[in-house]
């Protein structure tokens, strides 16, 4: 029989169990609203649903690869005490290690998946039972797959016990130690963009628009503001591009001065990806 999305979203209002174990739950019970009810209550996965409204702004970032492929991933719960869970932080690492291994490409892909360390249950039902077990709401949040073109590297980097993670892609013969140093960087720092290609020219003329009104706003000349914005805009890209921003080992010297340095003139990150726990929450 074909189930209705009217269907779906009513068992999914009145259980707040998650759409496609509620469309599960439906199908498994021939659309007998009362009985897909039962069969999530059995599952544990209405249960569950109670604590889904609370705020899961703790967690975990975990980063699982090697210098090939690596993927990034922040699981959500509510108090740092769970967090330090060795039950919960060993789940963030199994759901990374499955996402690597599966080639997931984002929470949606994993969580439809059976759960390698219960195949009966797919990944979005193993995280039911972890909130009917742990007591809290957690949340798979976000996850990012990253691939080294060839010759090119990769290395990460965890702050904090998984409160950020930094993944780093480089090219030119860098060091995977050079590449360890510039992710600790990017967490450190918070860089928006790798090079100057990738700011866009909507947010050049934001910038340019906000410097050209505070210089004429405090008197200066129309040359000398011009002037005053072209010094404020190079001090945004050092602020915010990766490659000009002072090494956080050595500030004496930019980012790229030391991976040139290092490994020579070809030496650079291609990419990055940085997770800052509960910056990707809609909570």
């Amino acid at each position: 029989m074909t189930i209705t999305a009217q269907a779906v979203k009513e068992l999914r209002d009145q259980t707040g169990a998650g759409m496609m174990n509620c469309k599960k739950a439906l199908t498994e019970t021939g659309g007998d609203l009362q009985e897909a009810i039962k069969f999530l209550r059995t599952k544990g996965l209405a249960a569950a649903s109670k604590k889904a409204h609370r705020a899961a702004s703790d967690g975990a970032v975990v980063v699982n690869g090697d210098d090939s492929a690596m993927v990034v991933l922040e699981l959500n719960c509510e108090t740092d005490f769970v967090a330090r869970n060795p039950e919960f932080v060993s789940f963030a690492e199994a759901l990374a290690e499955q996402a690597l291994s599966s080639r997931a490409a984002d929470v949606d892909a994993l969580k439809t998946q059976a759960f390698a360390g219960d195949p009966e249950h797919t990944v979005e039902e193993a995280i039911s039972q972890k909130v009917a077990t742990i007591g809290e709401n957690v949340v798979l949040n976000r996850l990012t797959r990253i691939e080294a073109a060839e010759g090119n590297g990769l290395n990460s980097y965890i702050h904090g016990g998984g409160k950020i993670g930094v993944v780093v892609e480089g090219s030119g013969g860098v060091s995977a130690e050079a590449l360890h140093d510039v992710a600790l960087h990017v967490a450190a720092s918070e860089p928006r963009f790798v090079n100057r290609d990738e700011v866009t020219e909507d947010l050049l003329a934001t910038e340019r628009e906000i410097a050209l009104k505070q210089a004429m706003e405090a008197g200066k000349p129309e040359e000398i503001a011009k002037k005053i914005v072209e010094g404020k805009m190079e001090k945004f890209f050092v602020q915010e591009v990766l490659l000009e921003q002072p090494f956080a080992k050595e500030s004496d010297k930019s980012v790229k001065q030391y991976l040139e340095e290092s490994a020579g003139k070809d030496a650079t990150i291609v990419q990055f990806v940085r997770f800052k726990l509960g910056e990707g929450s809609d909570e």
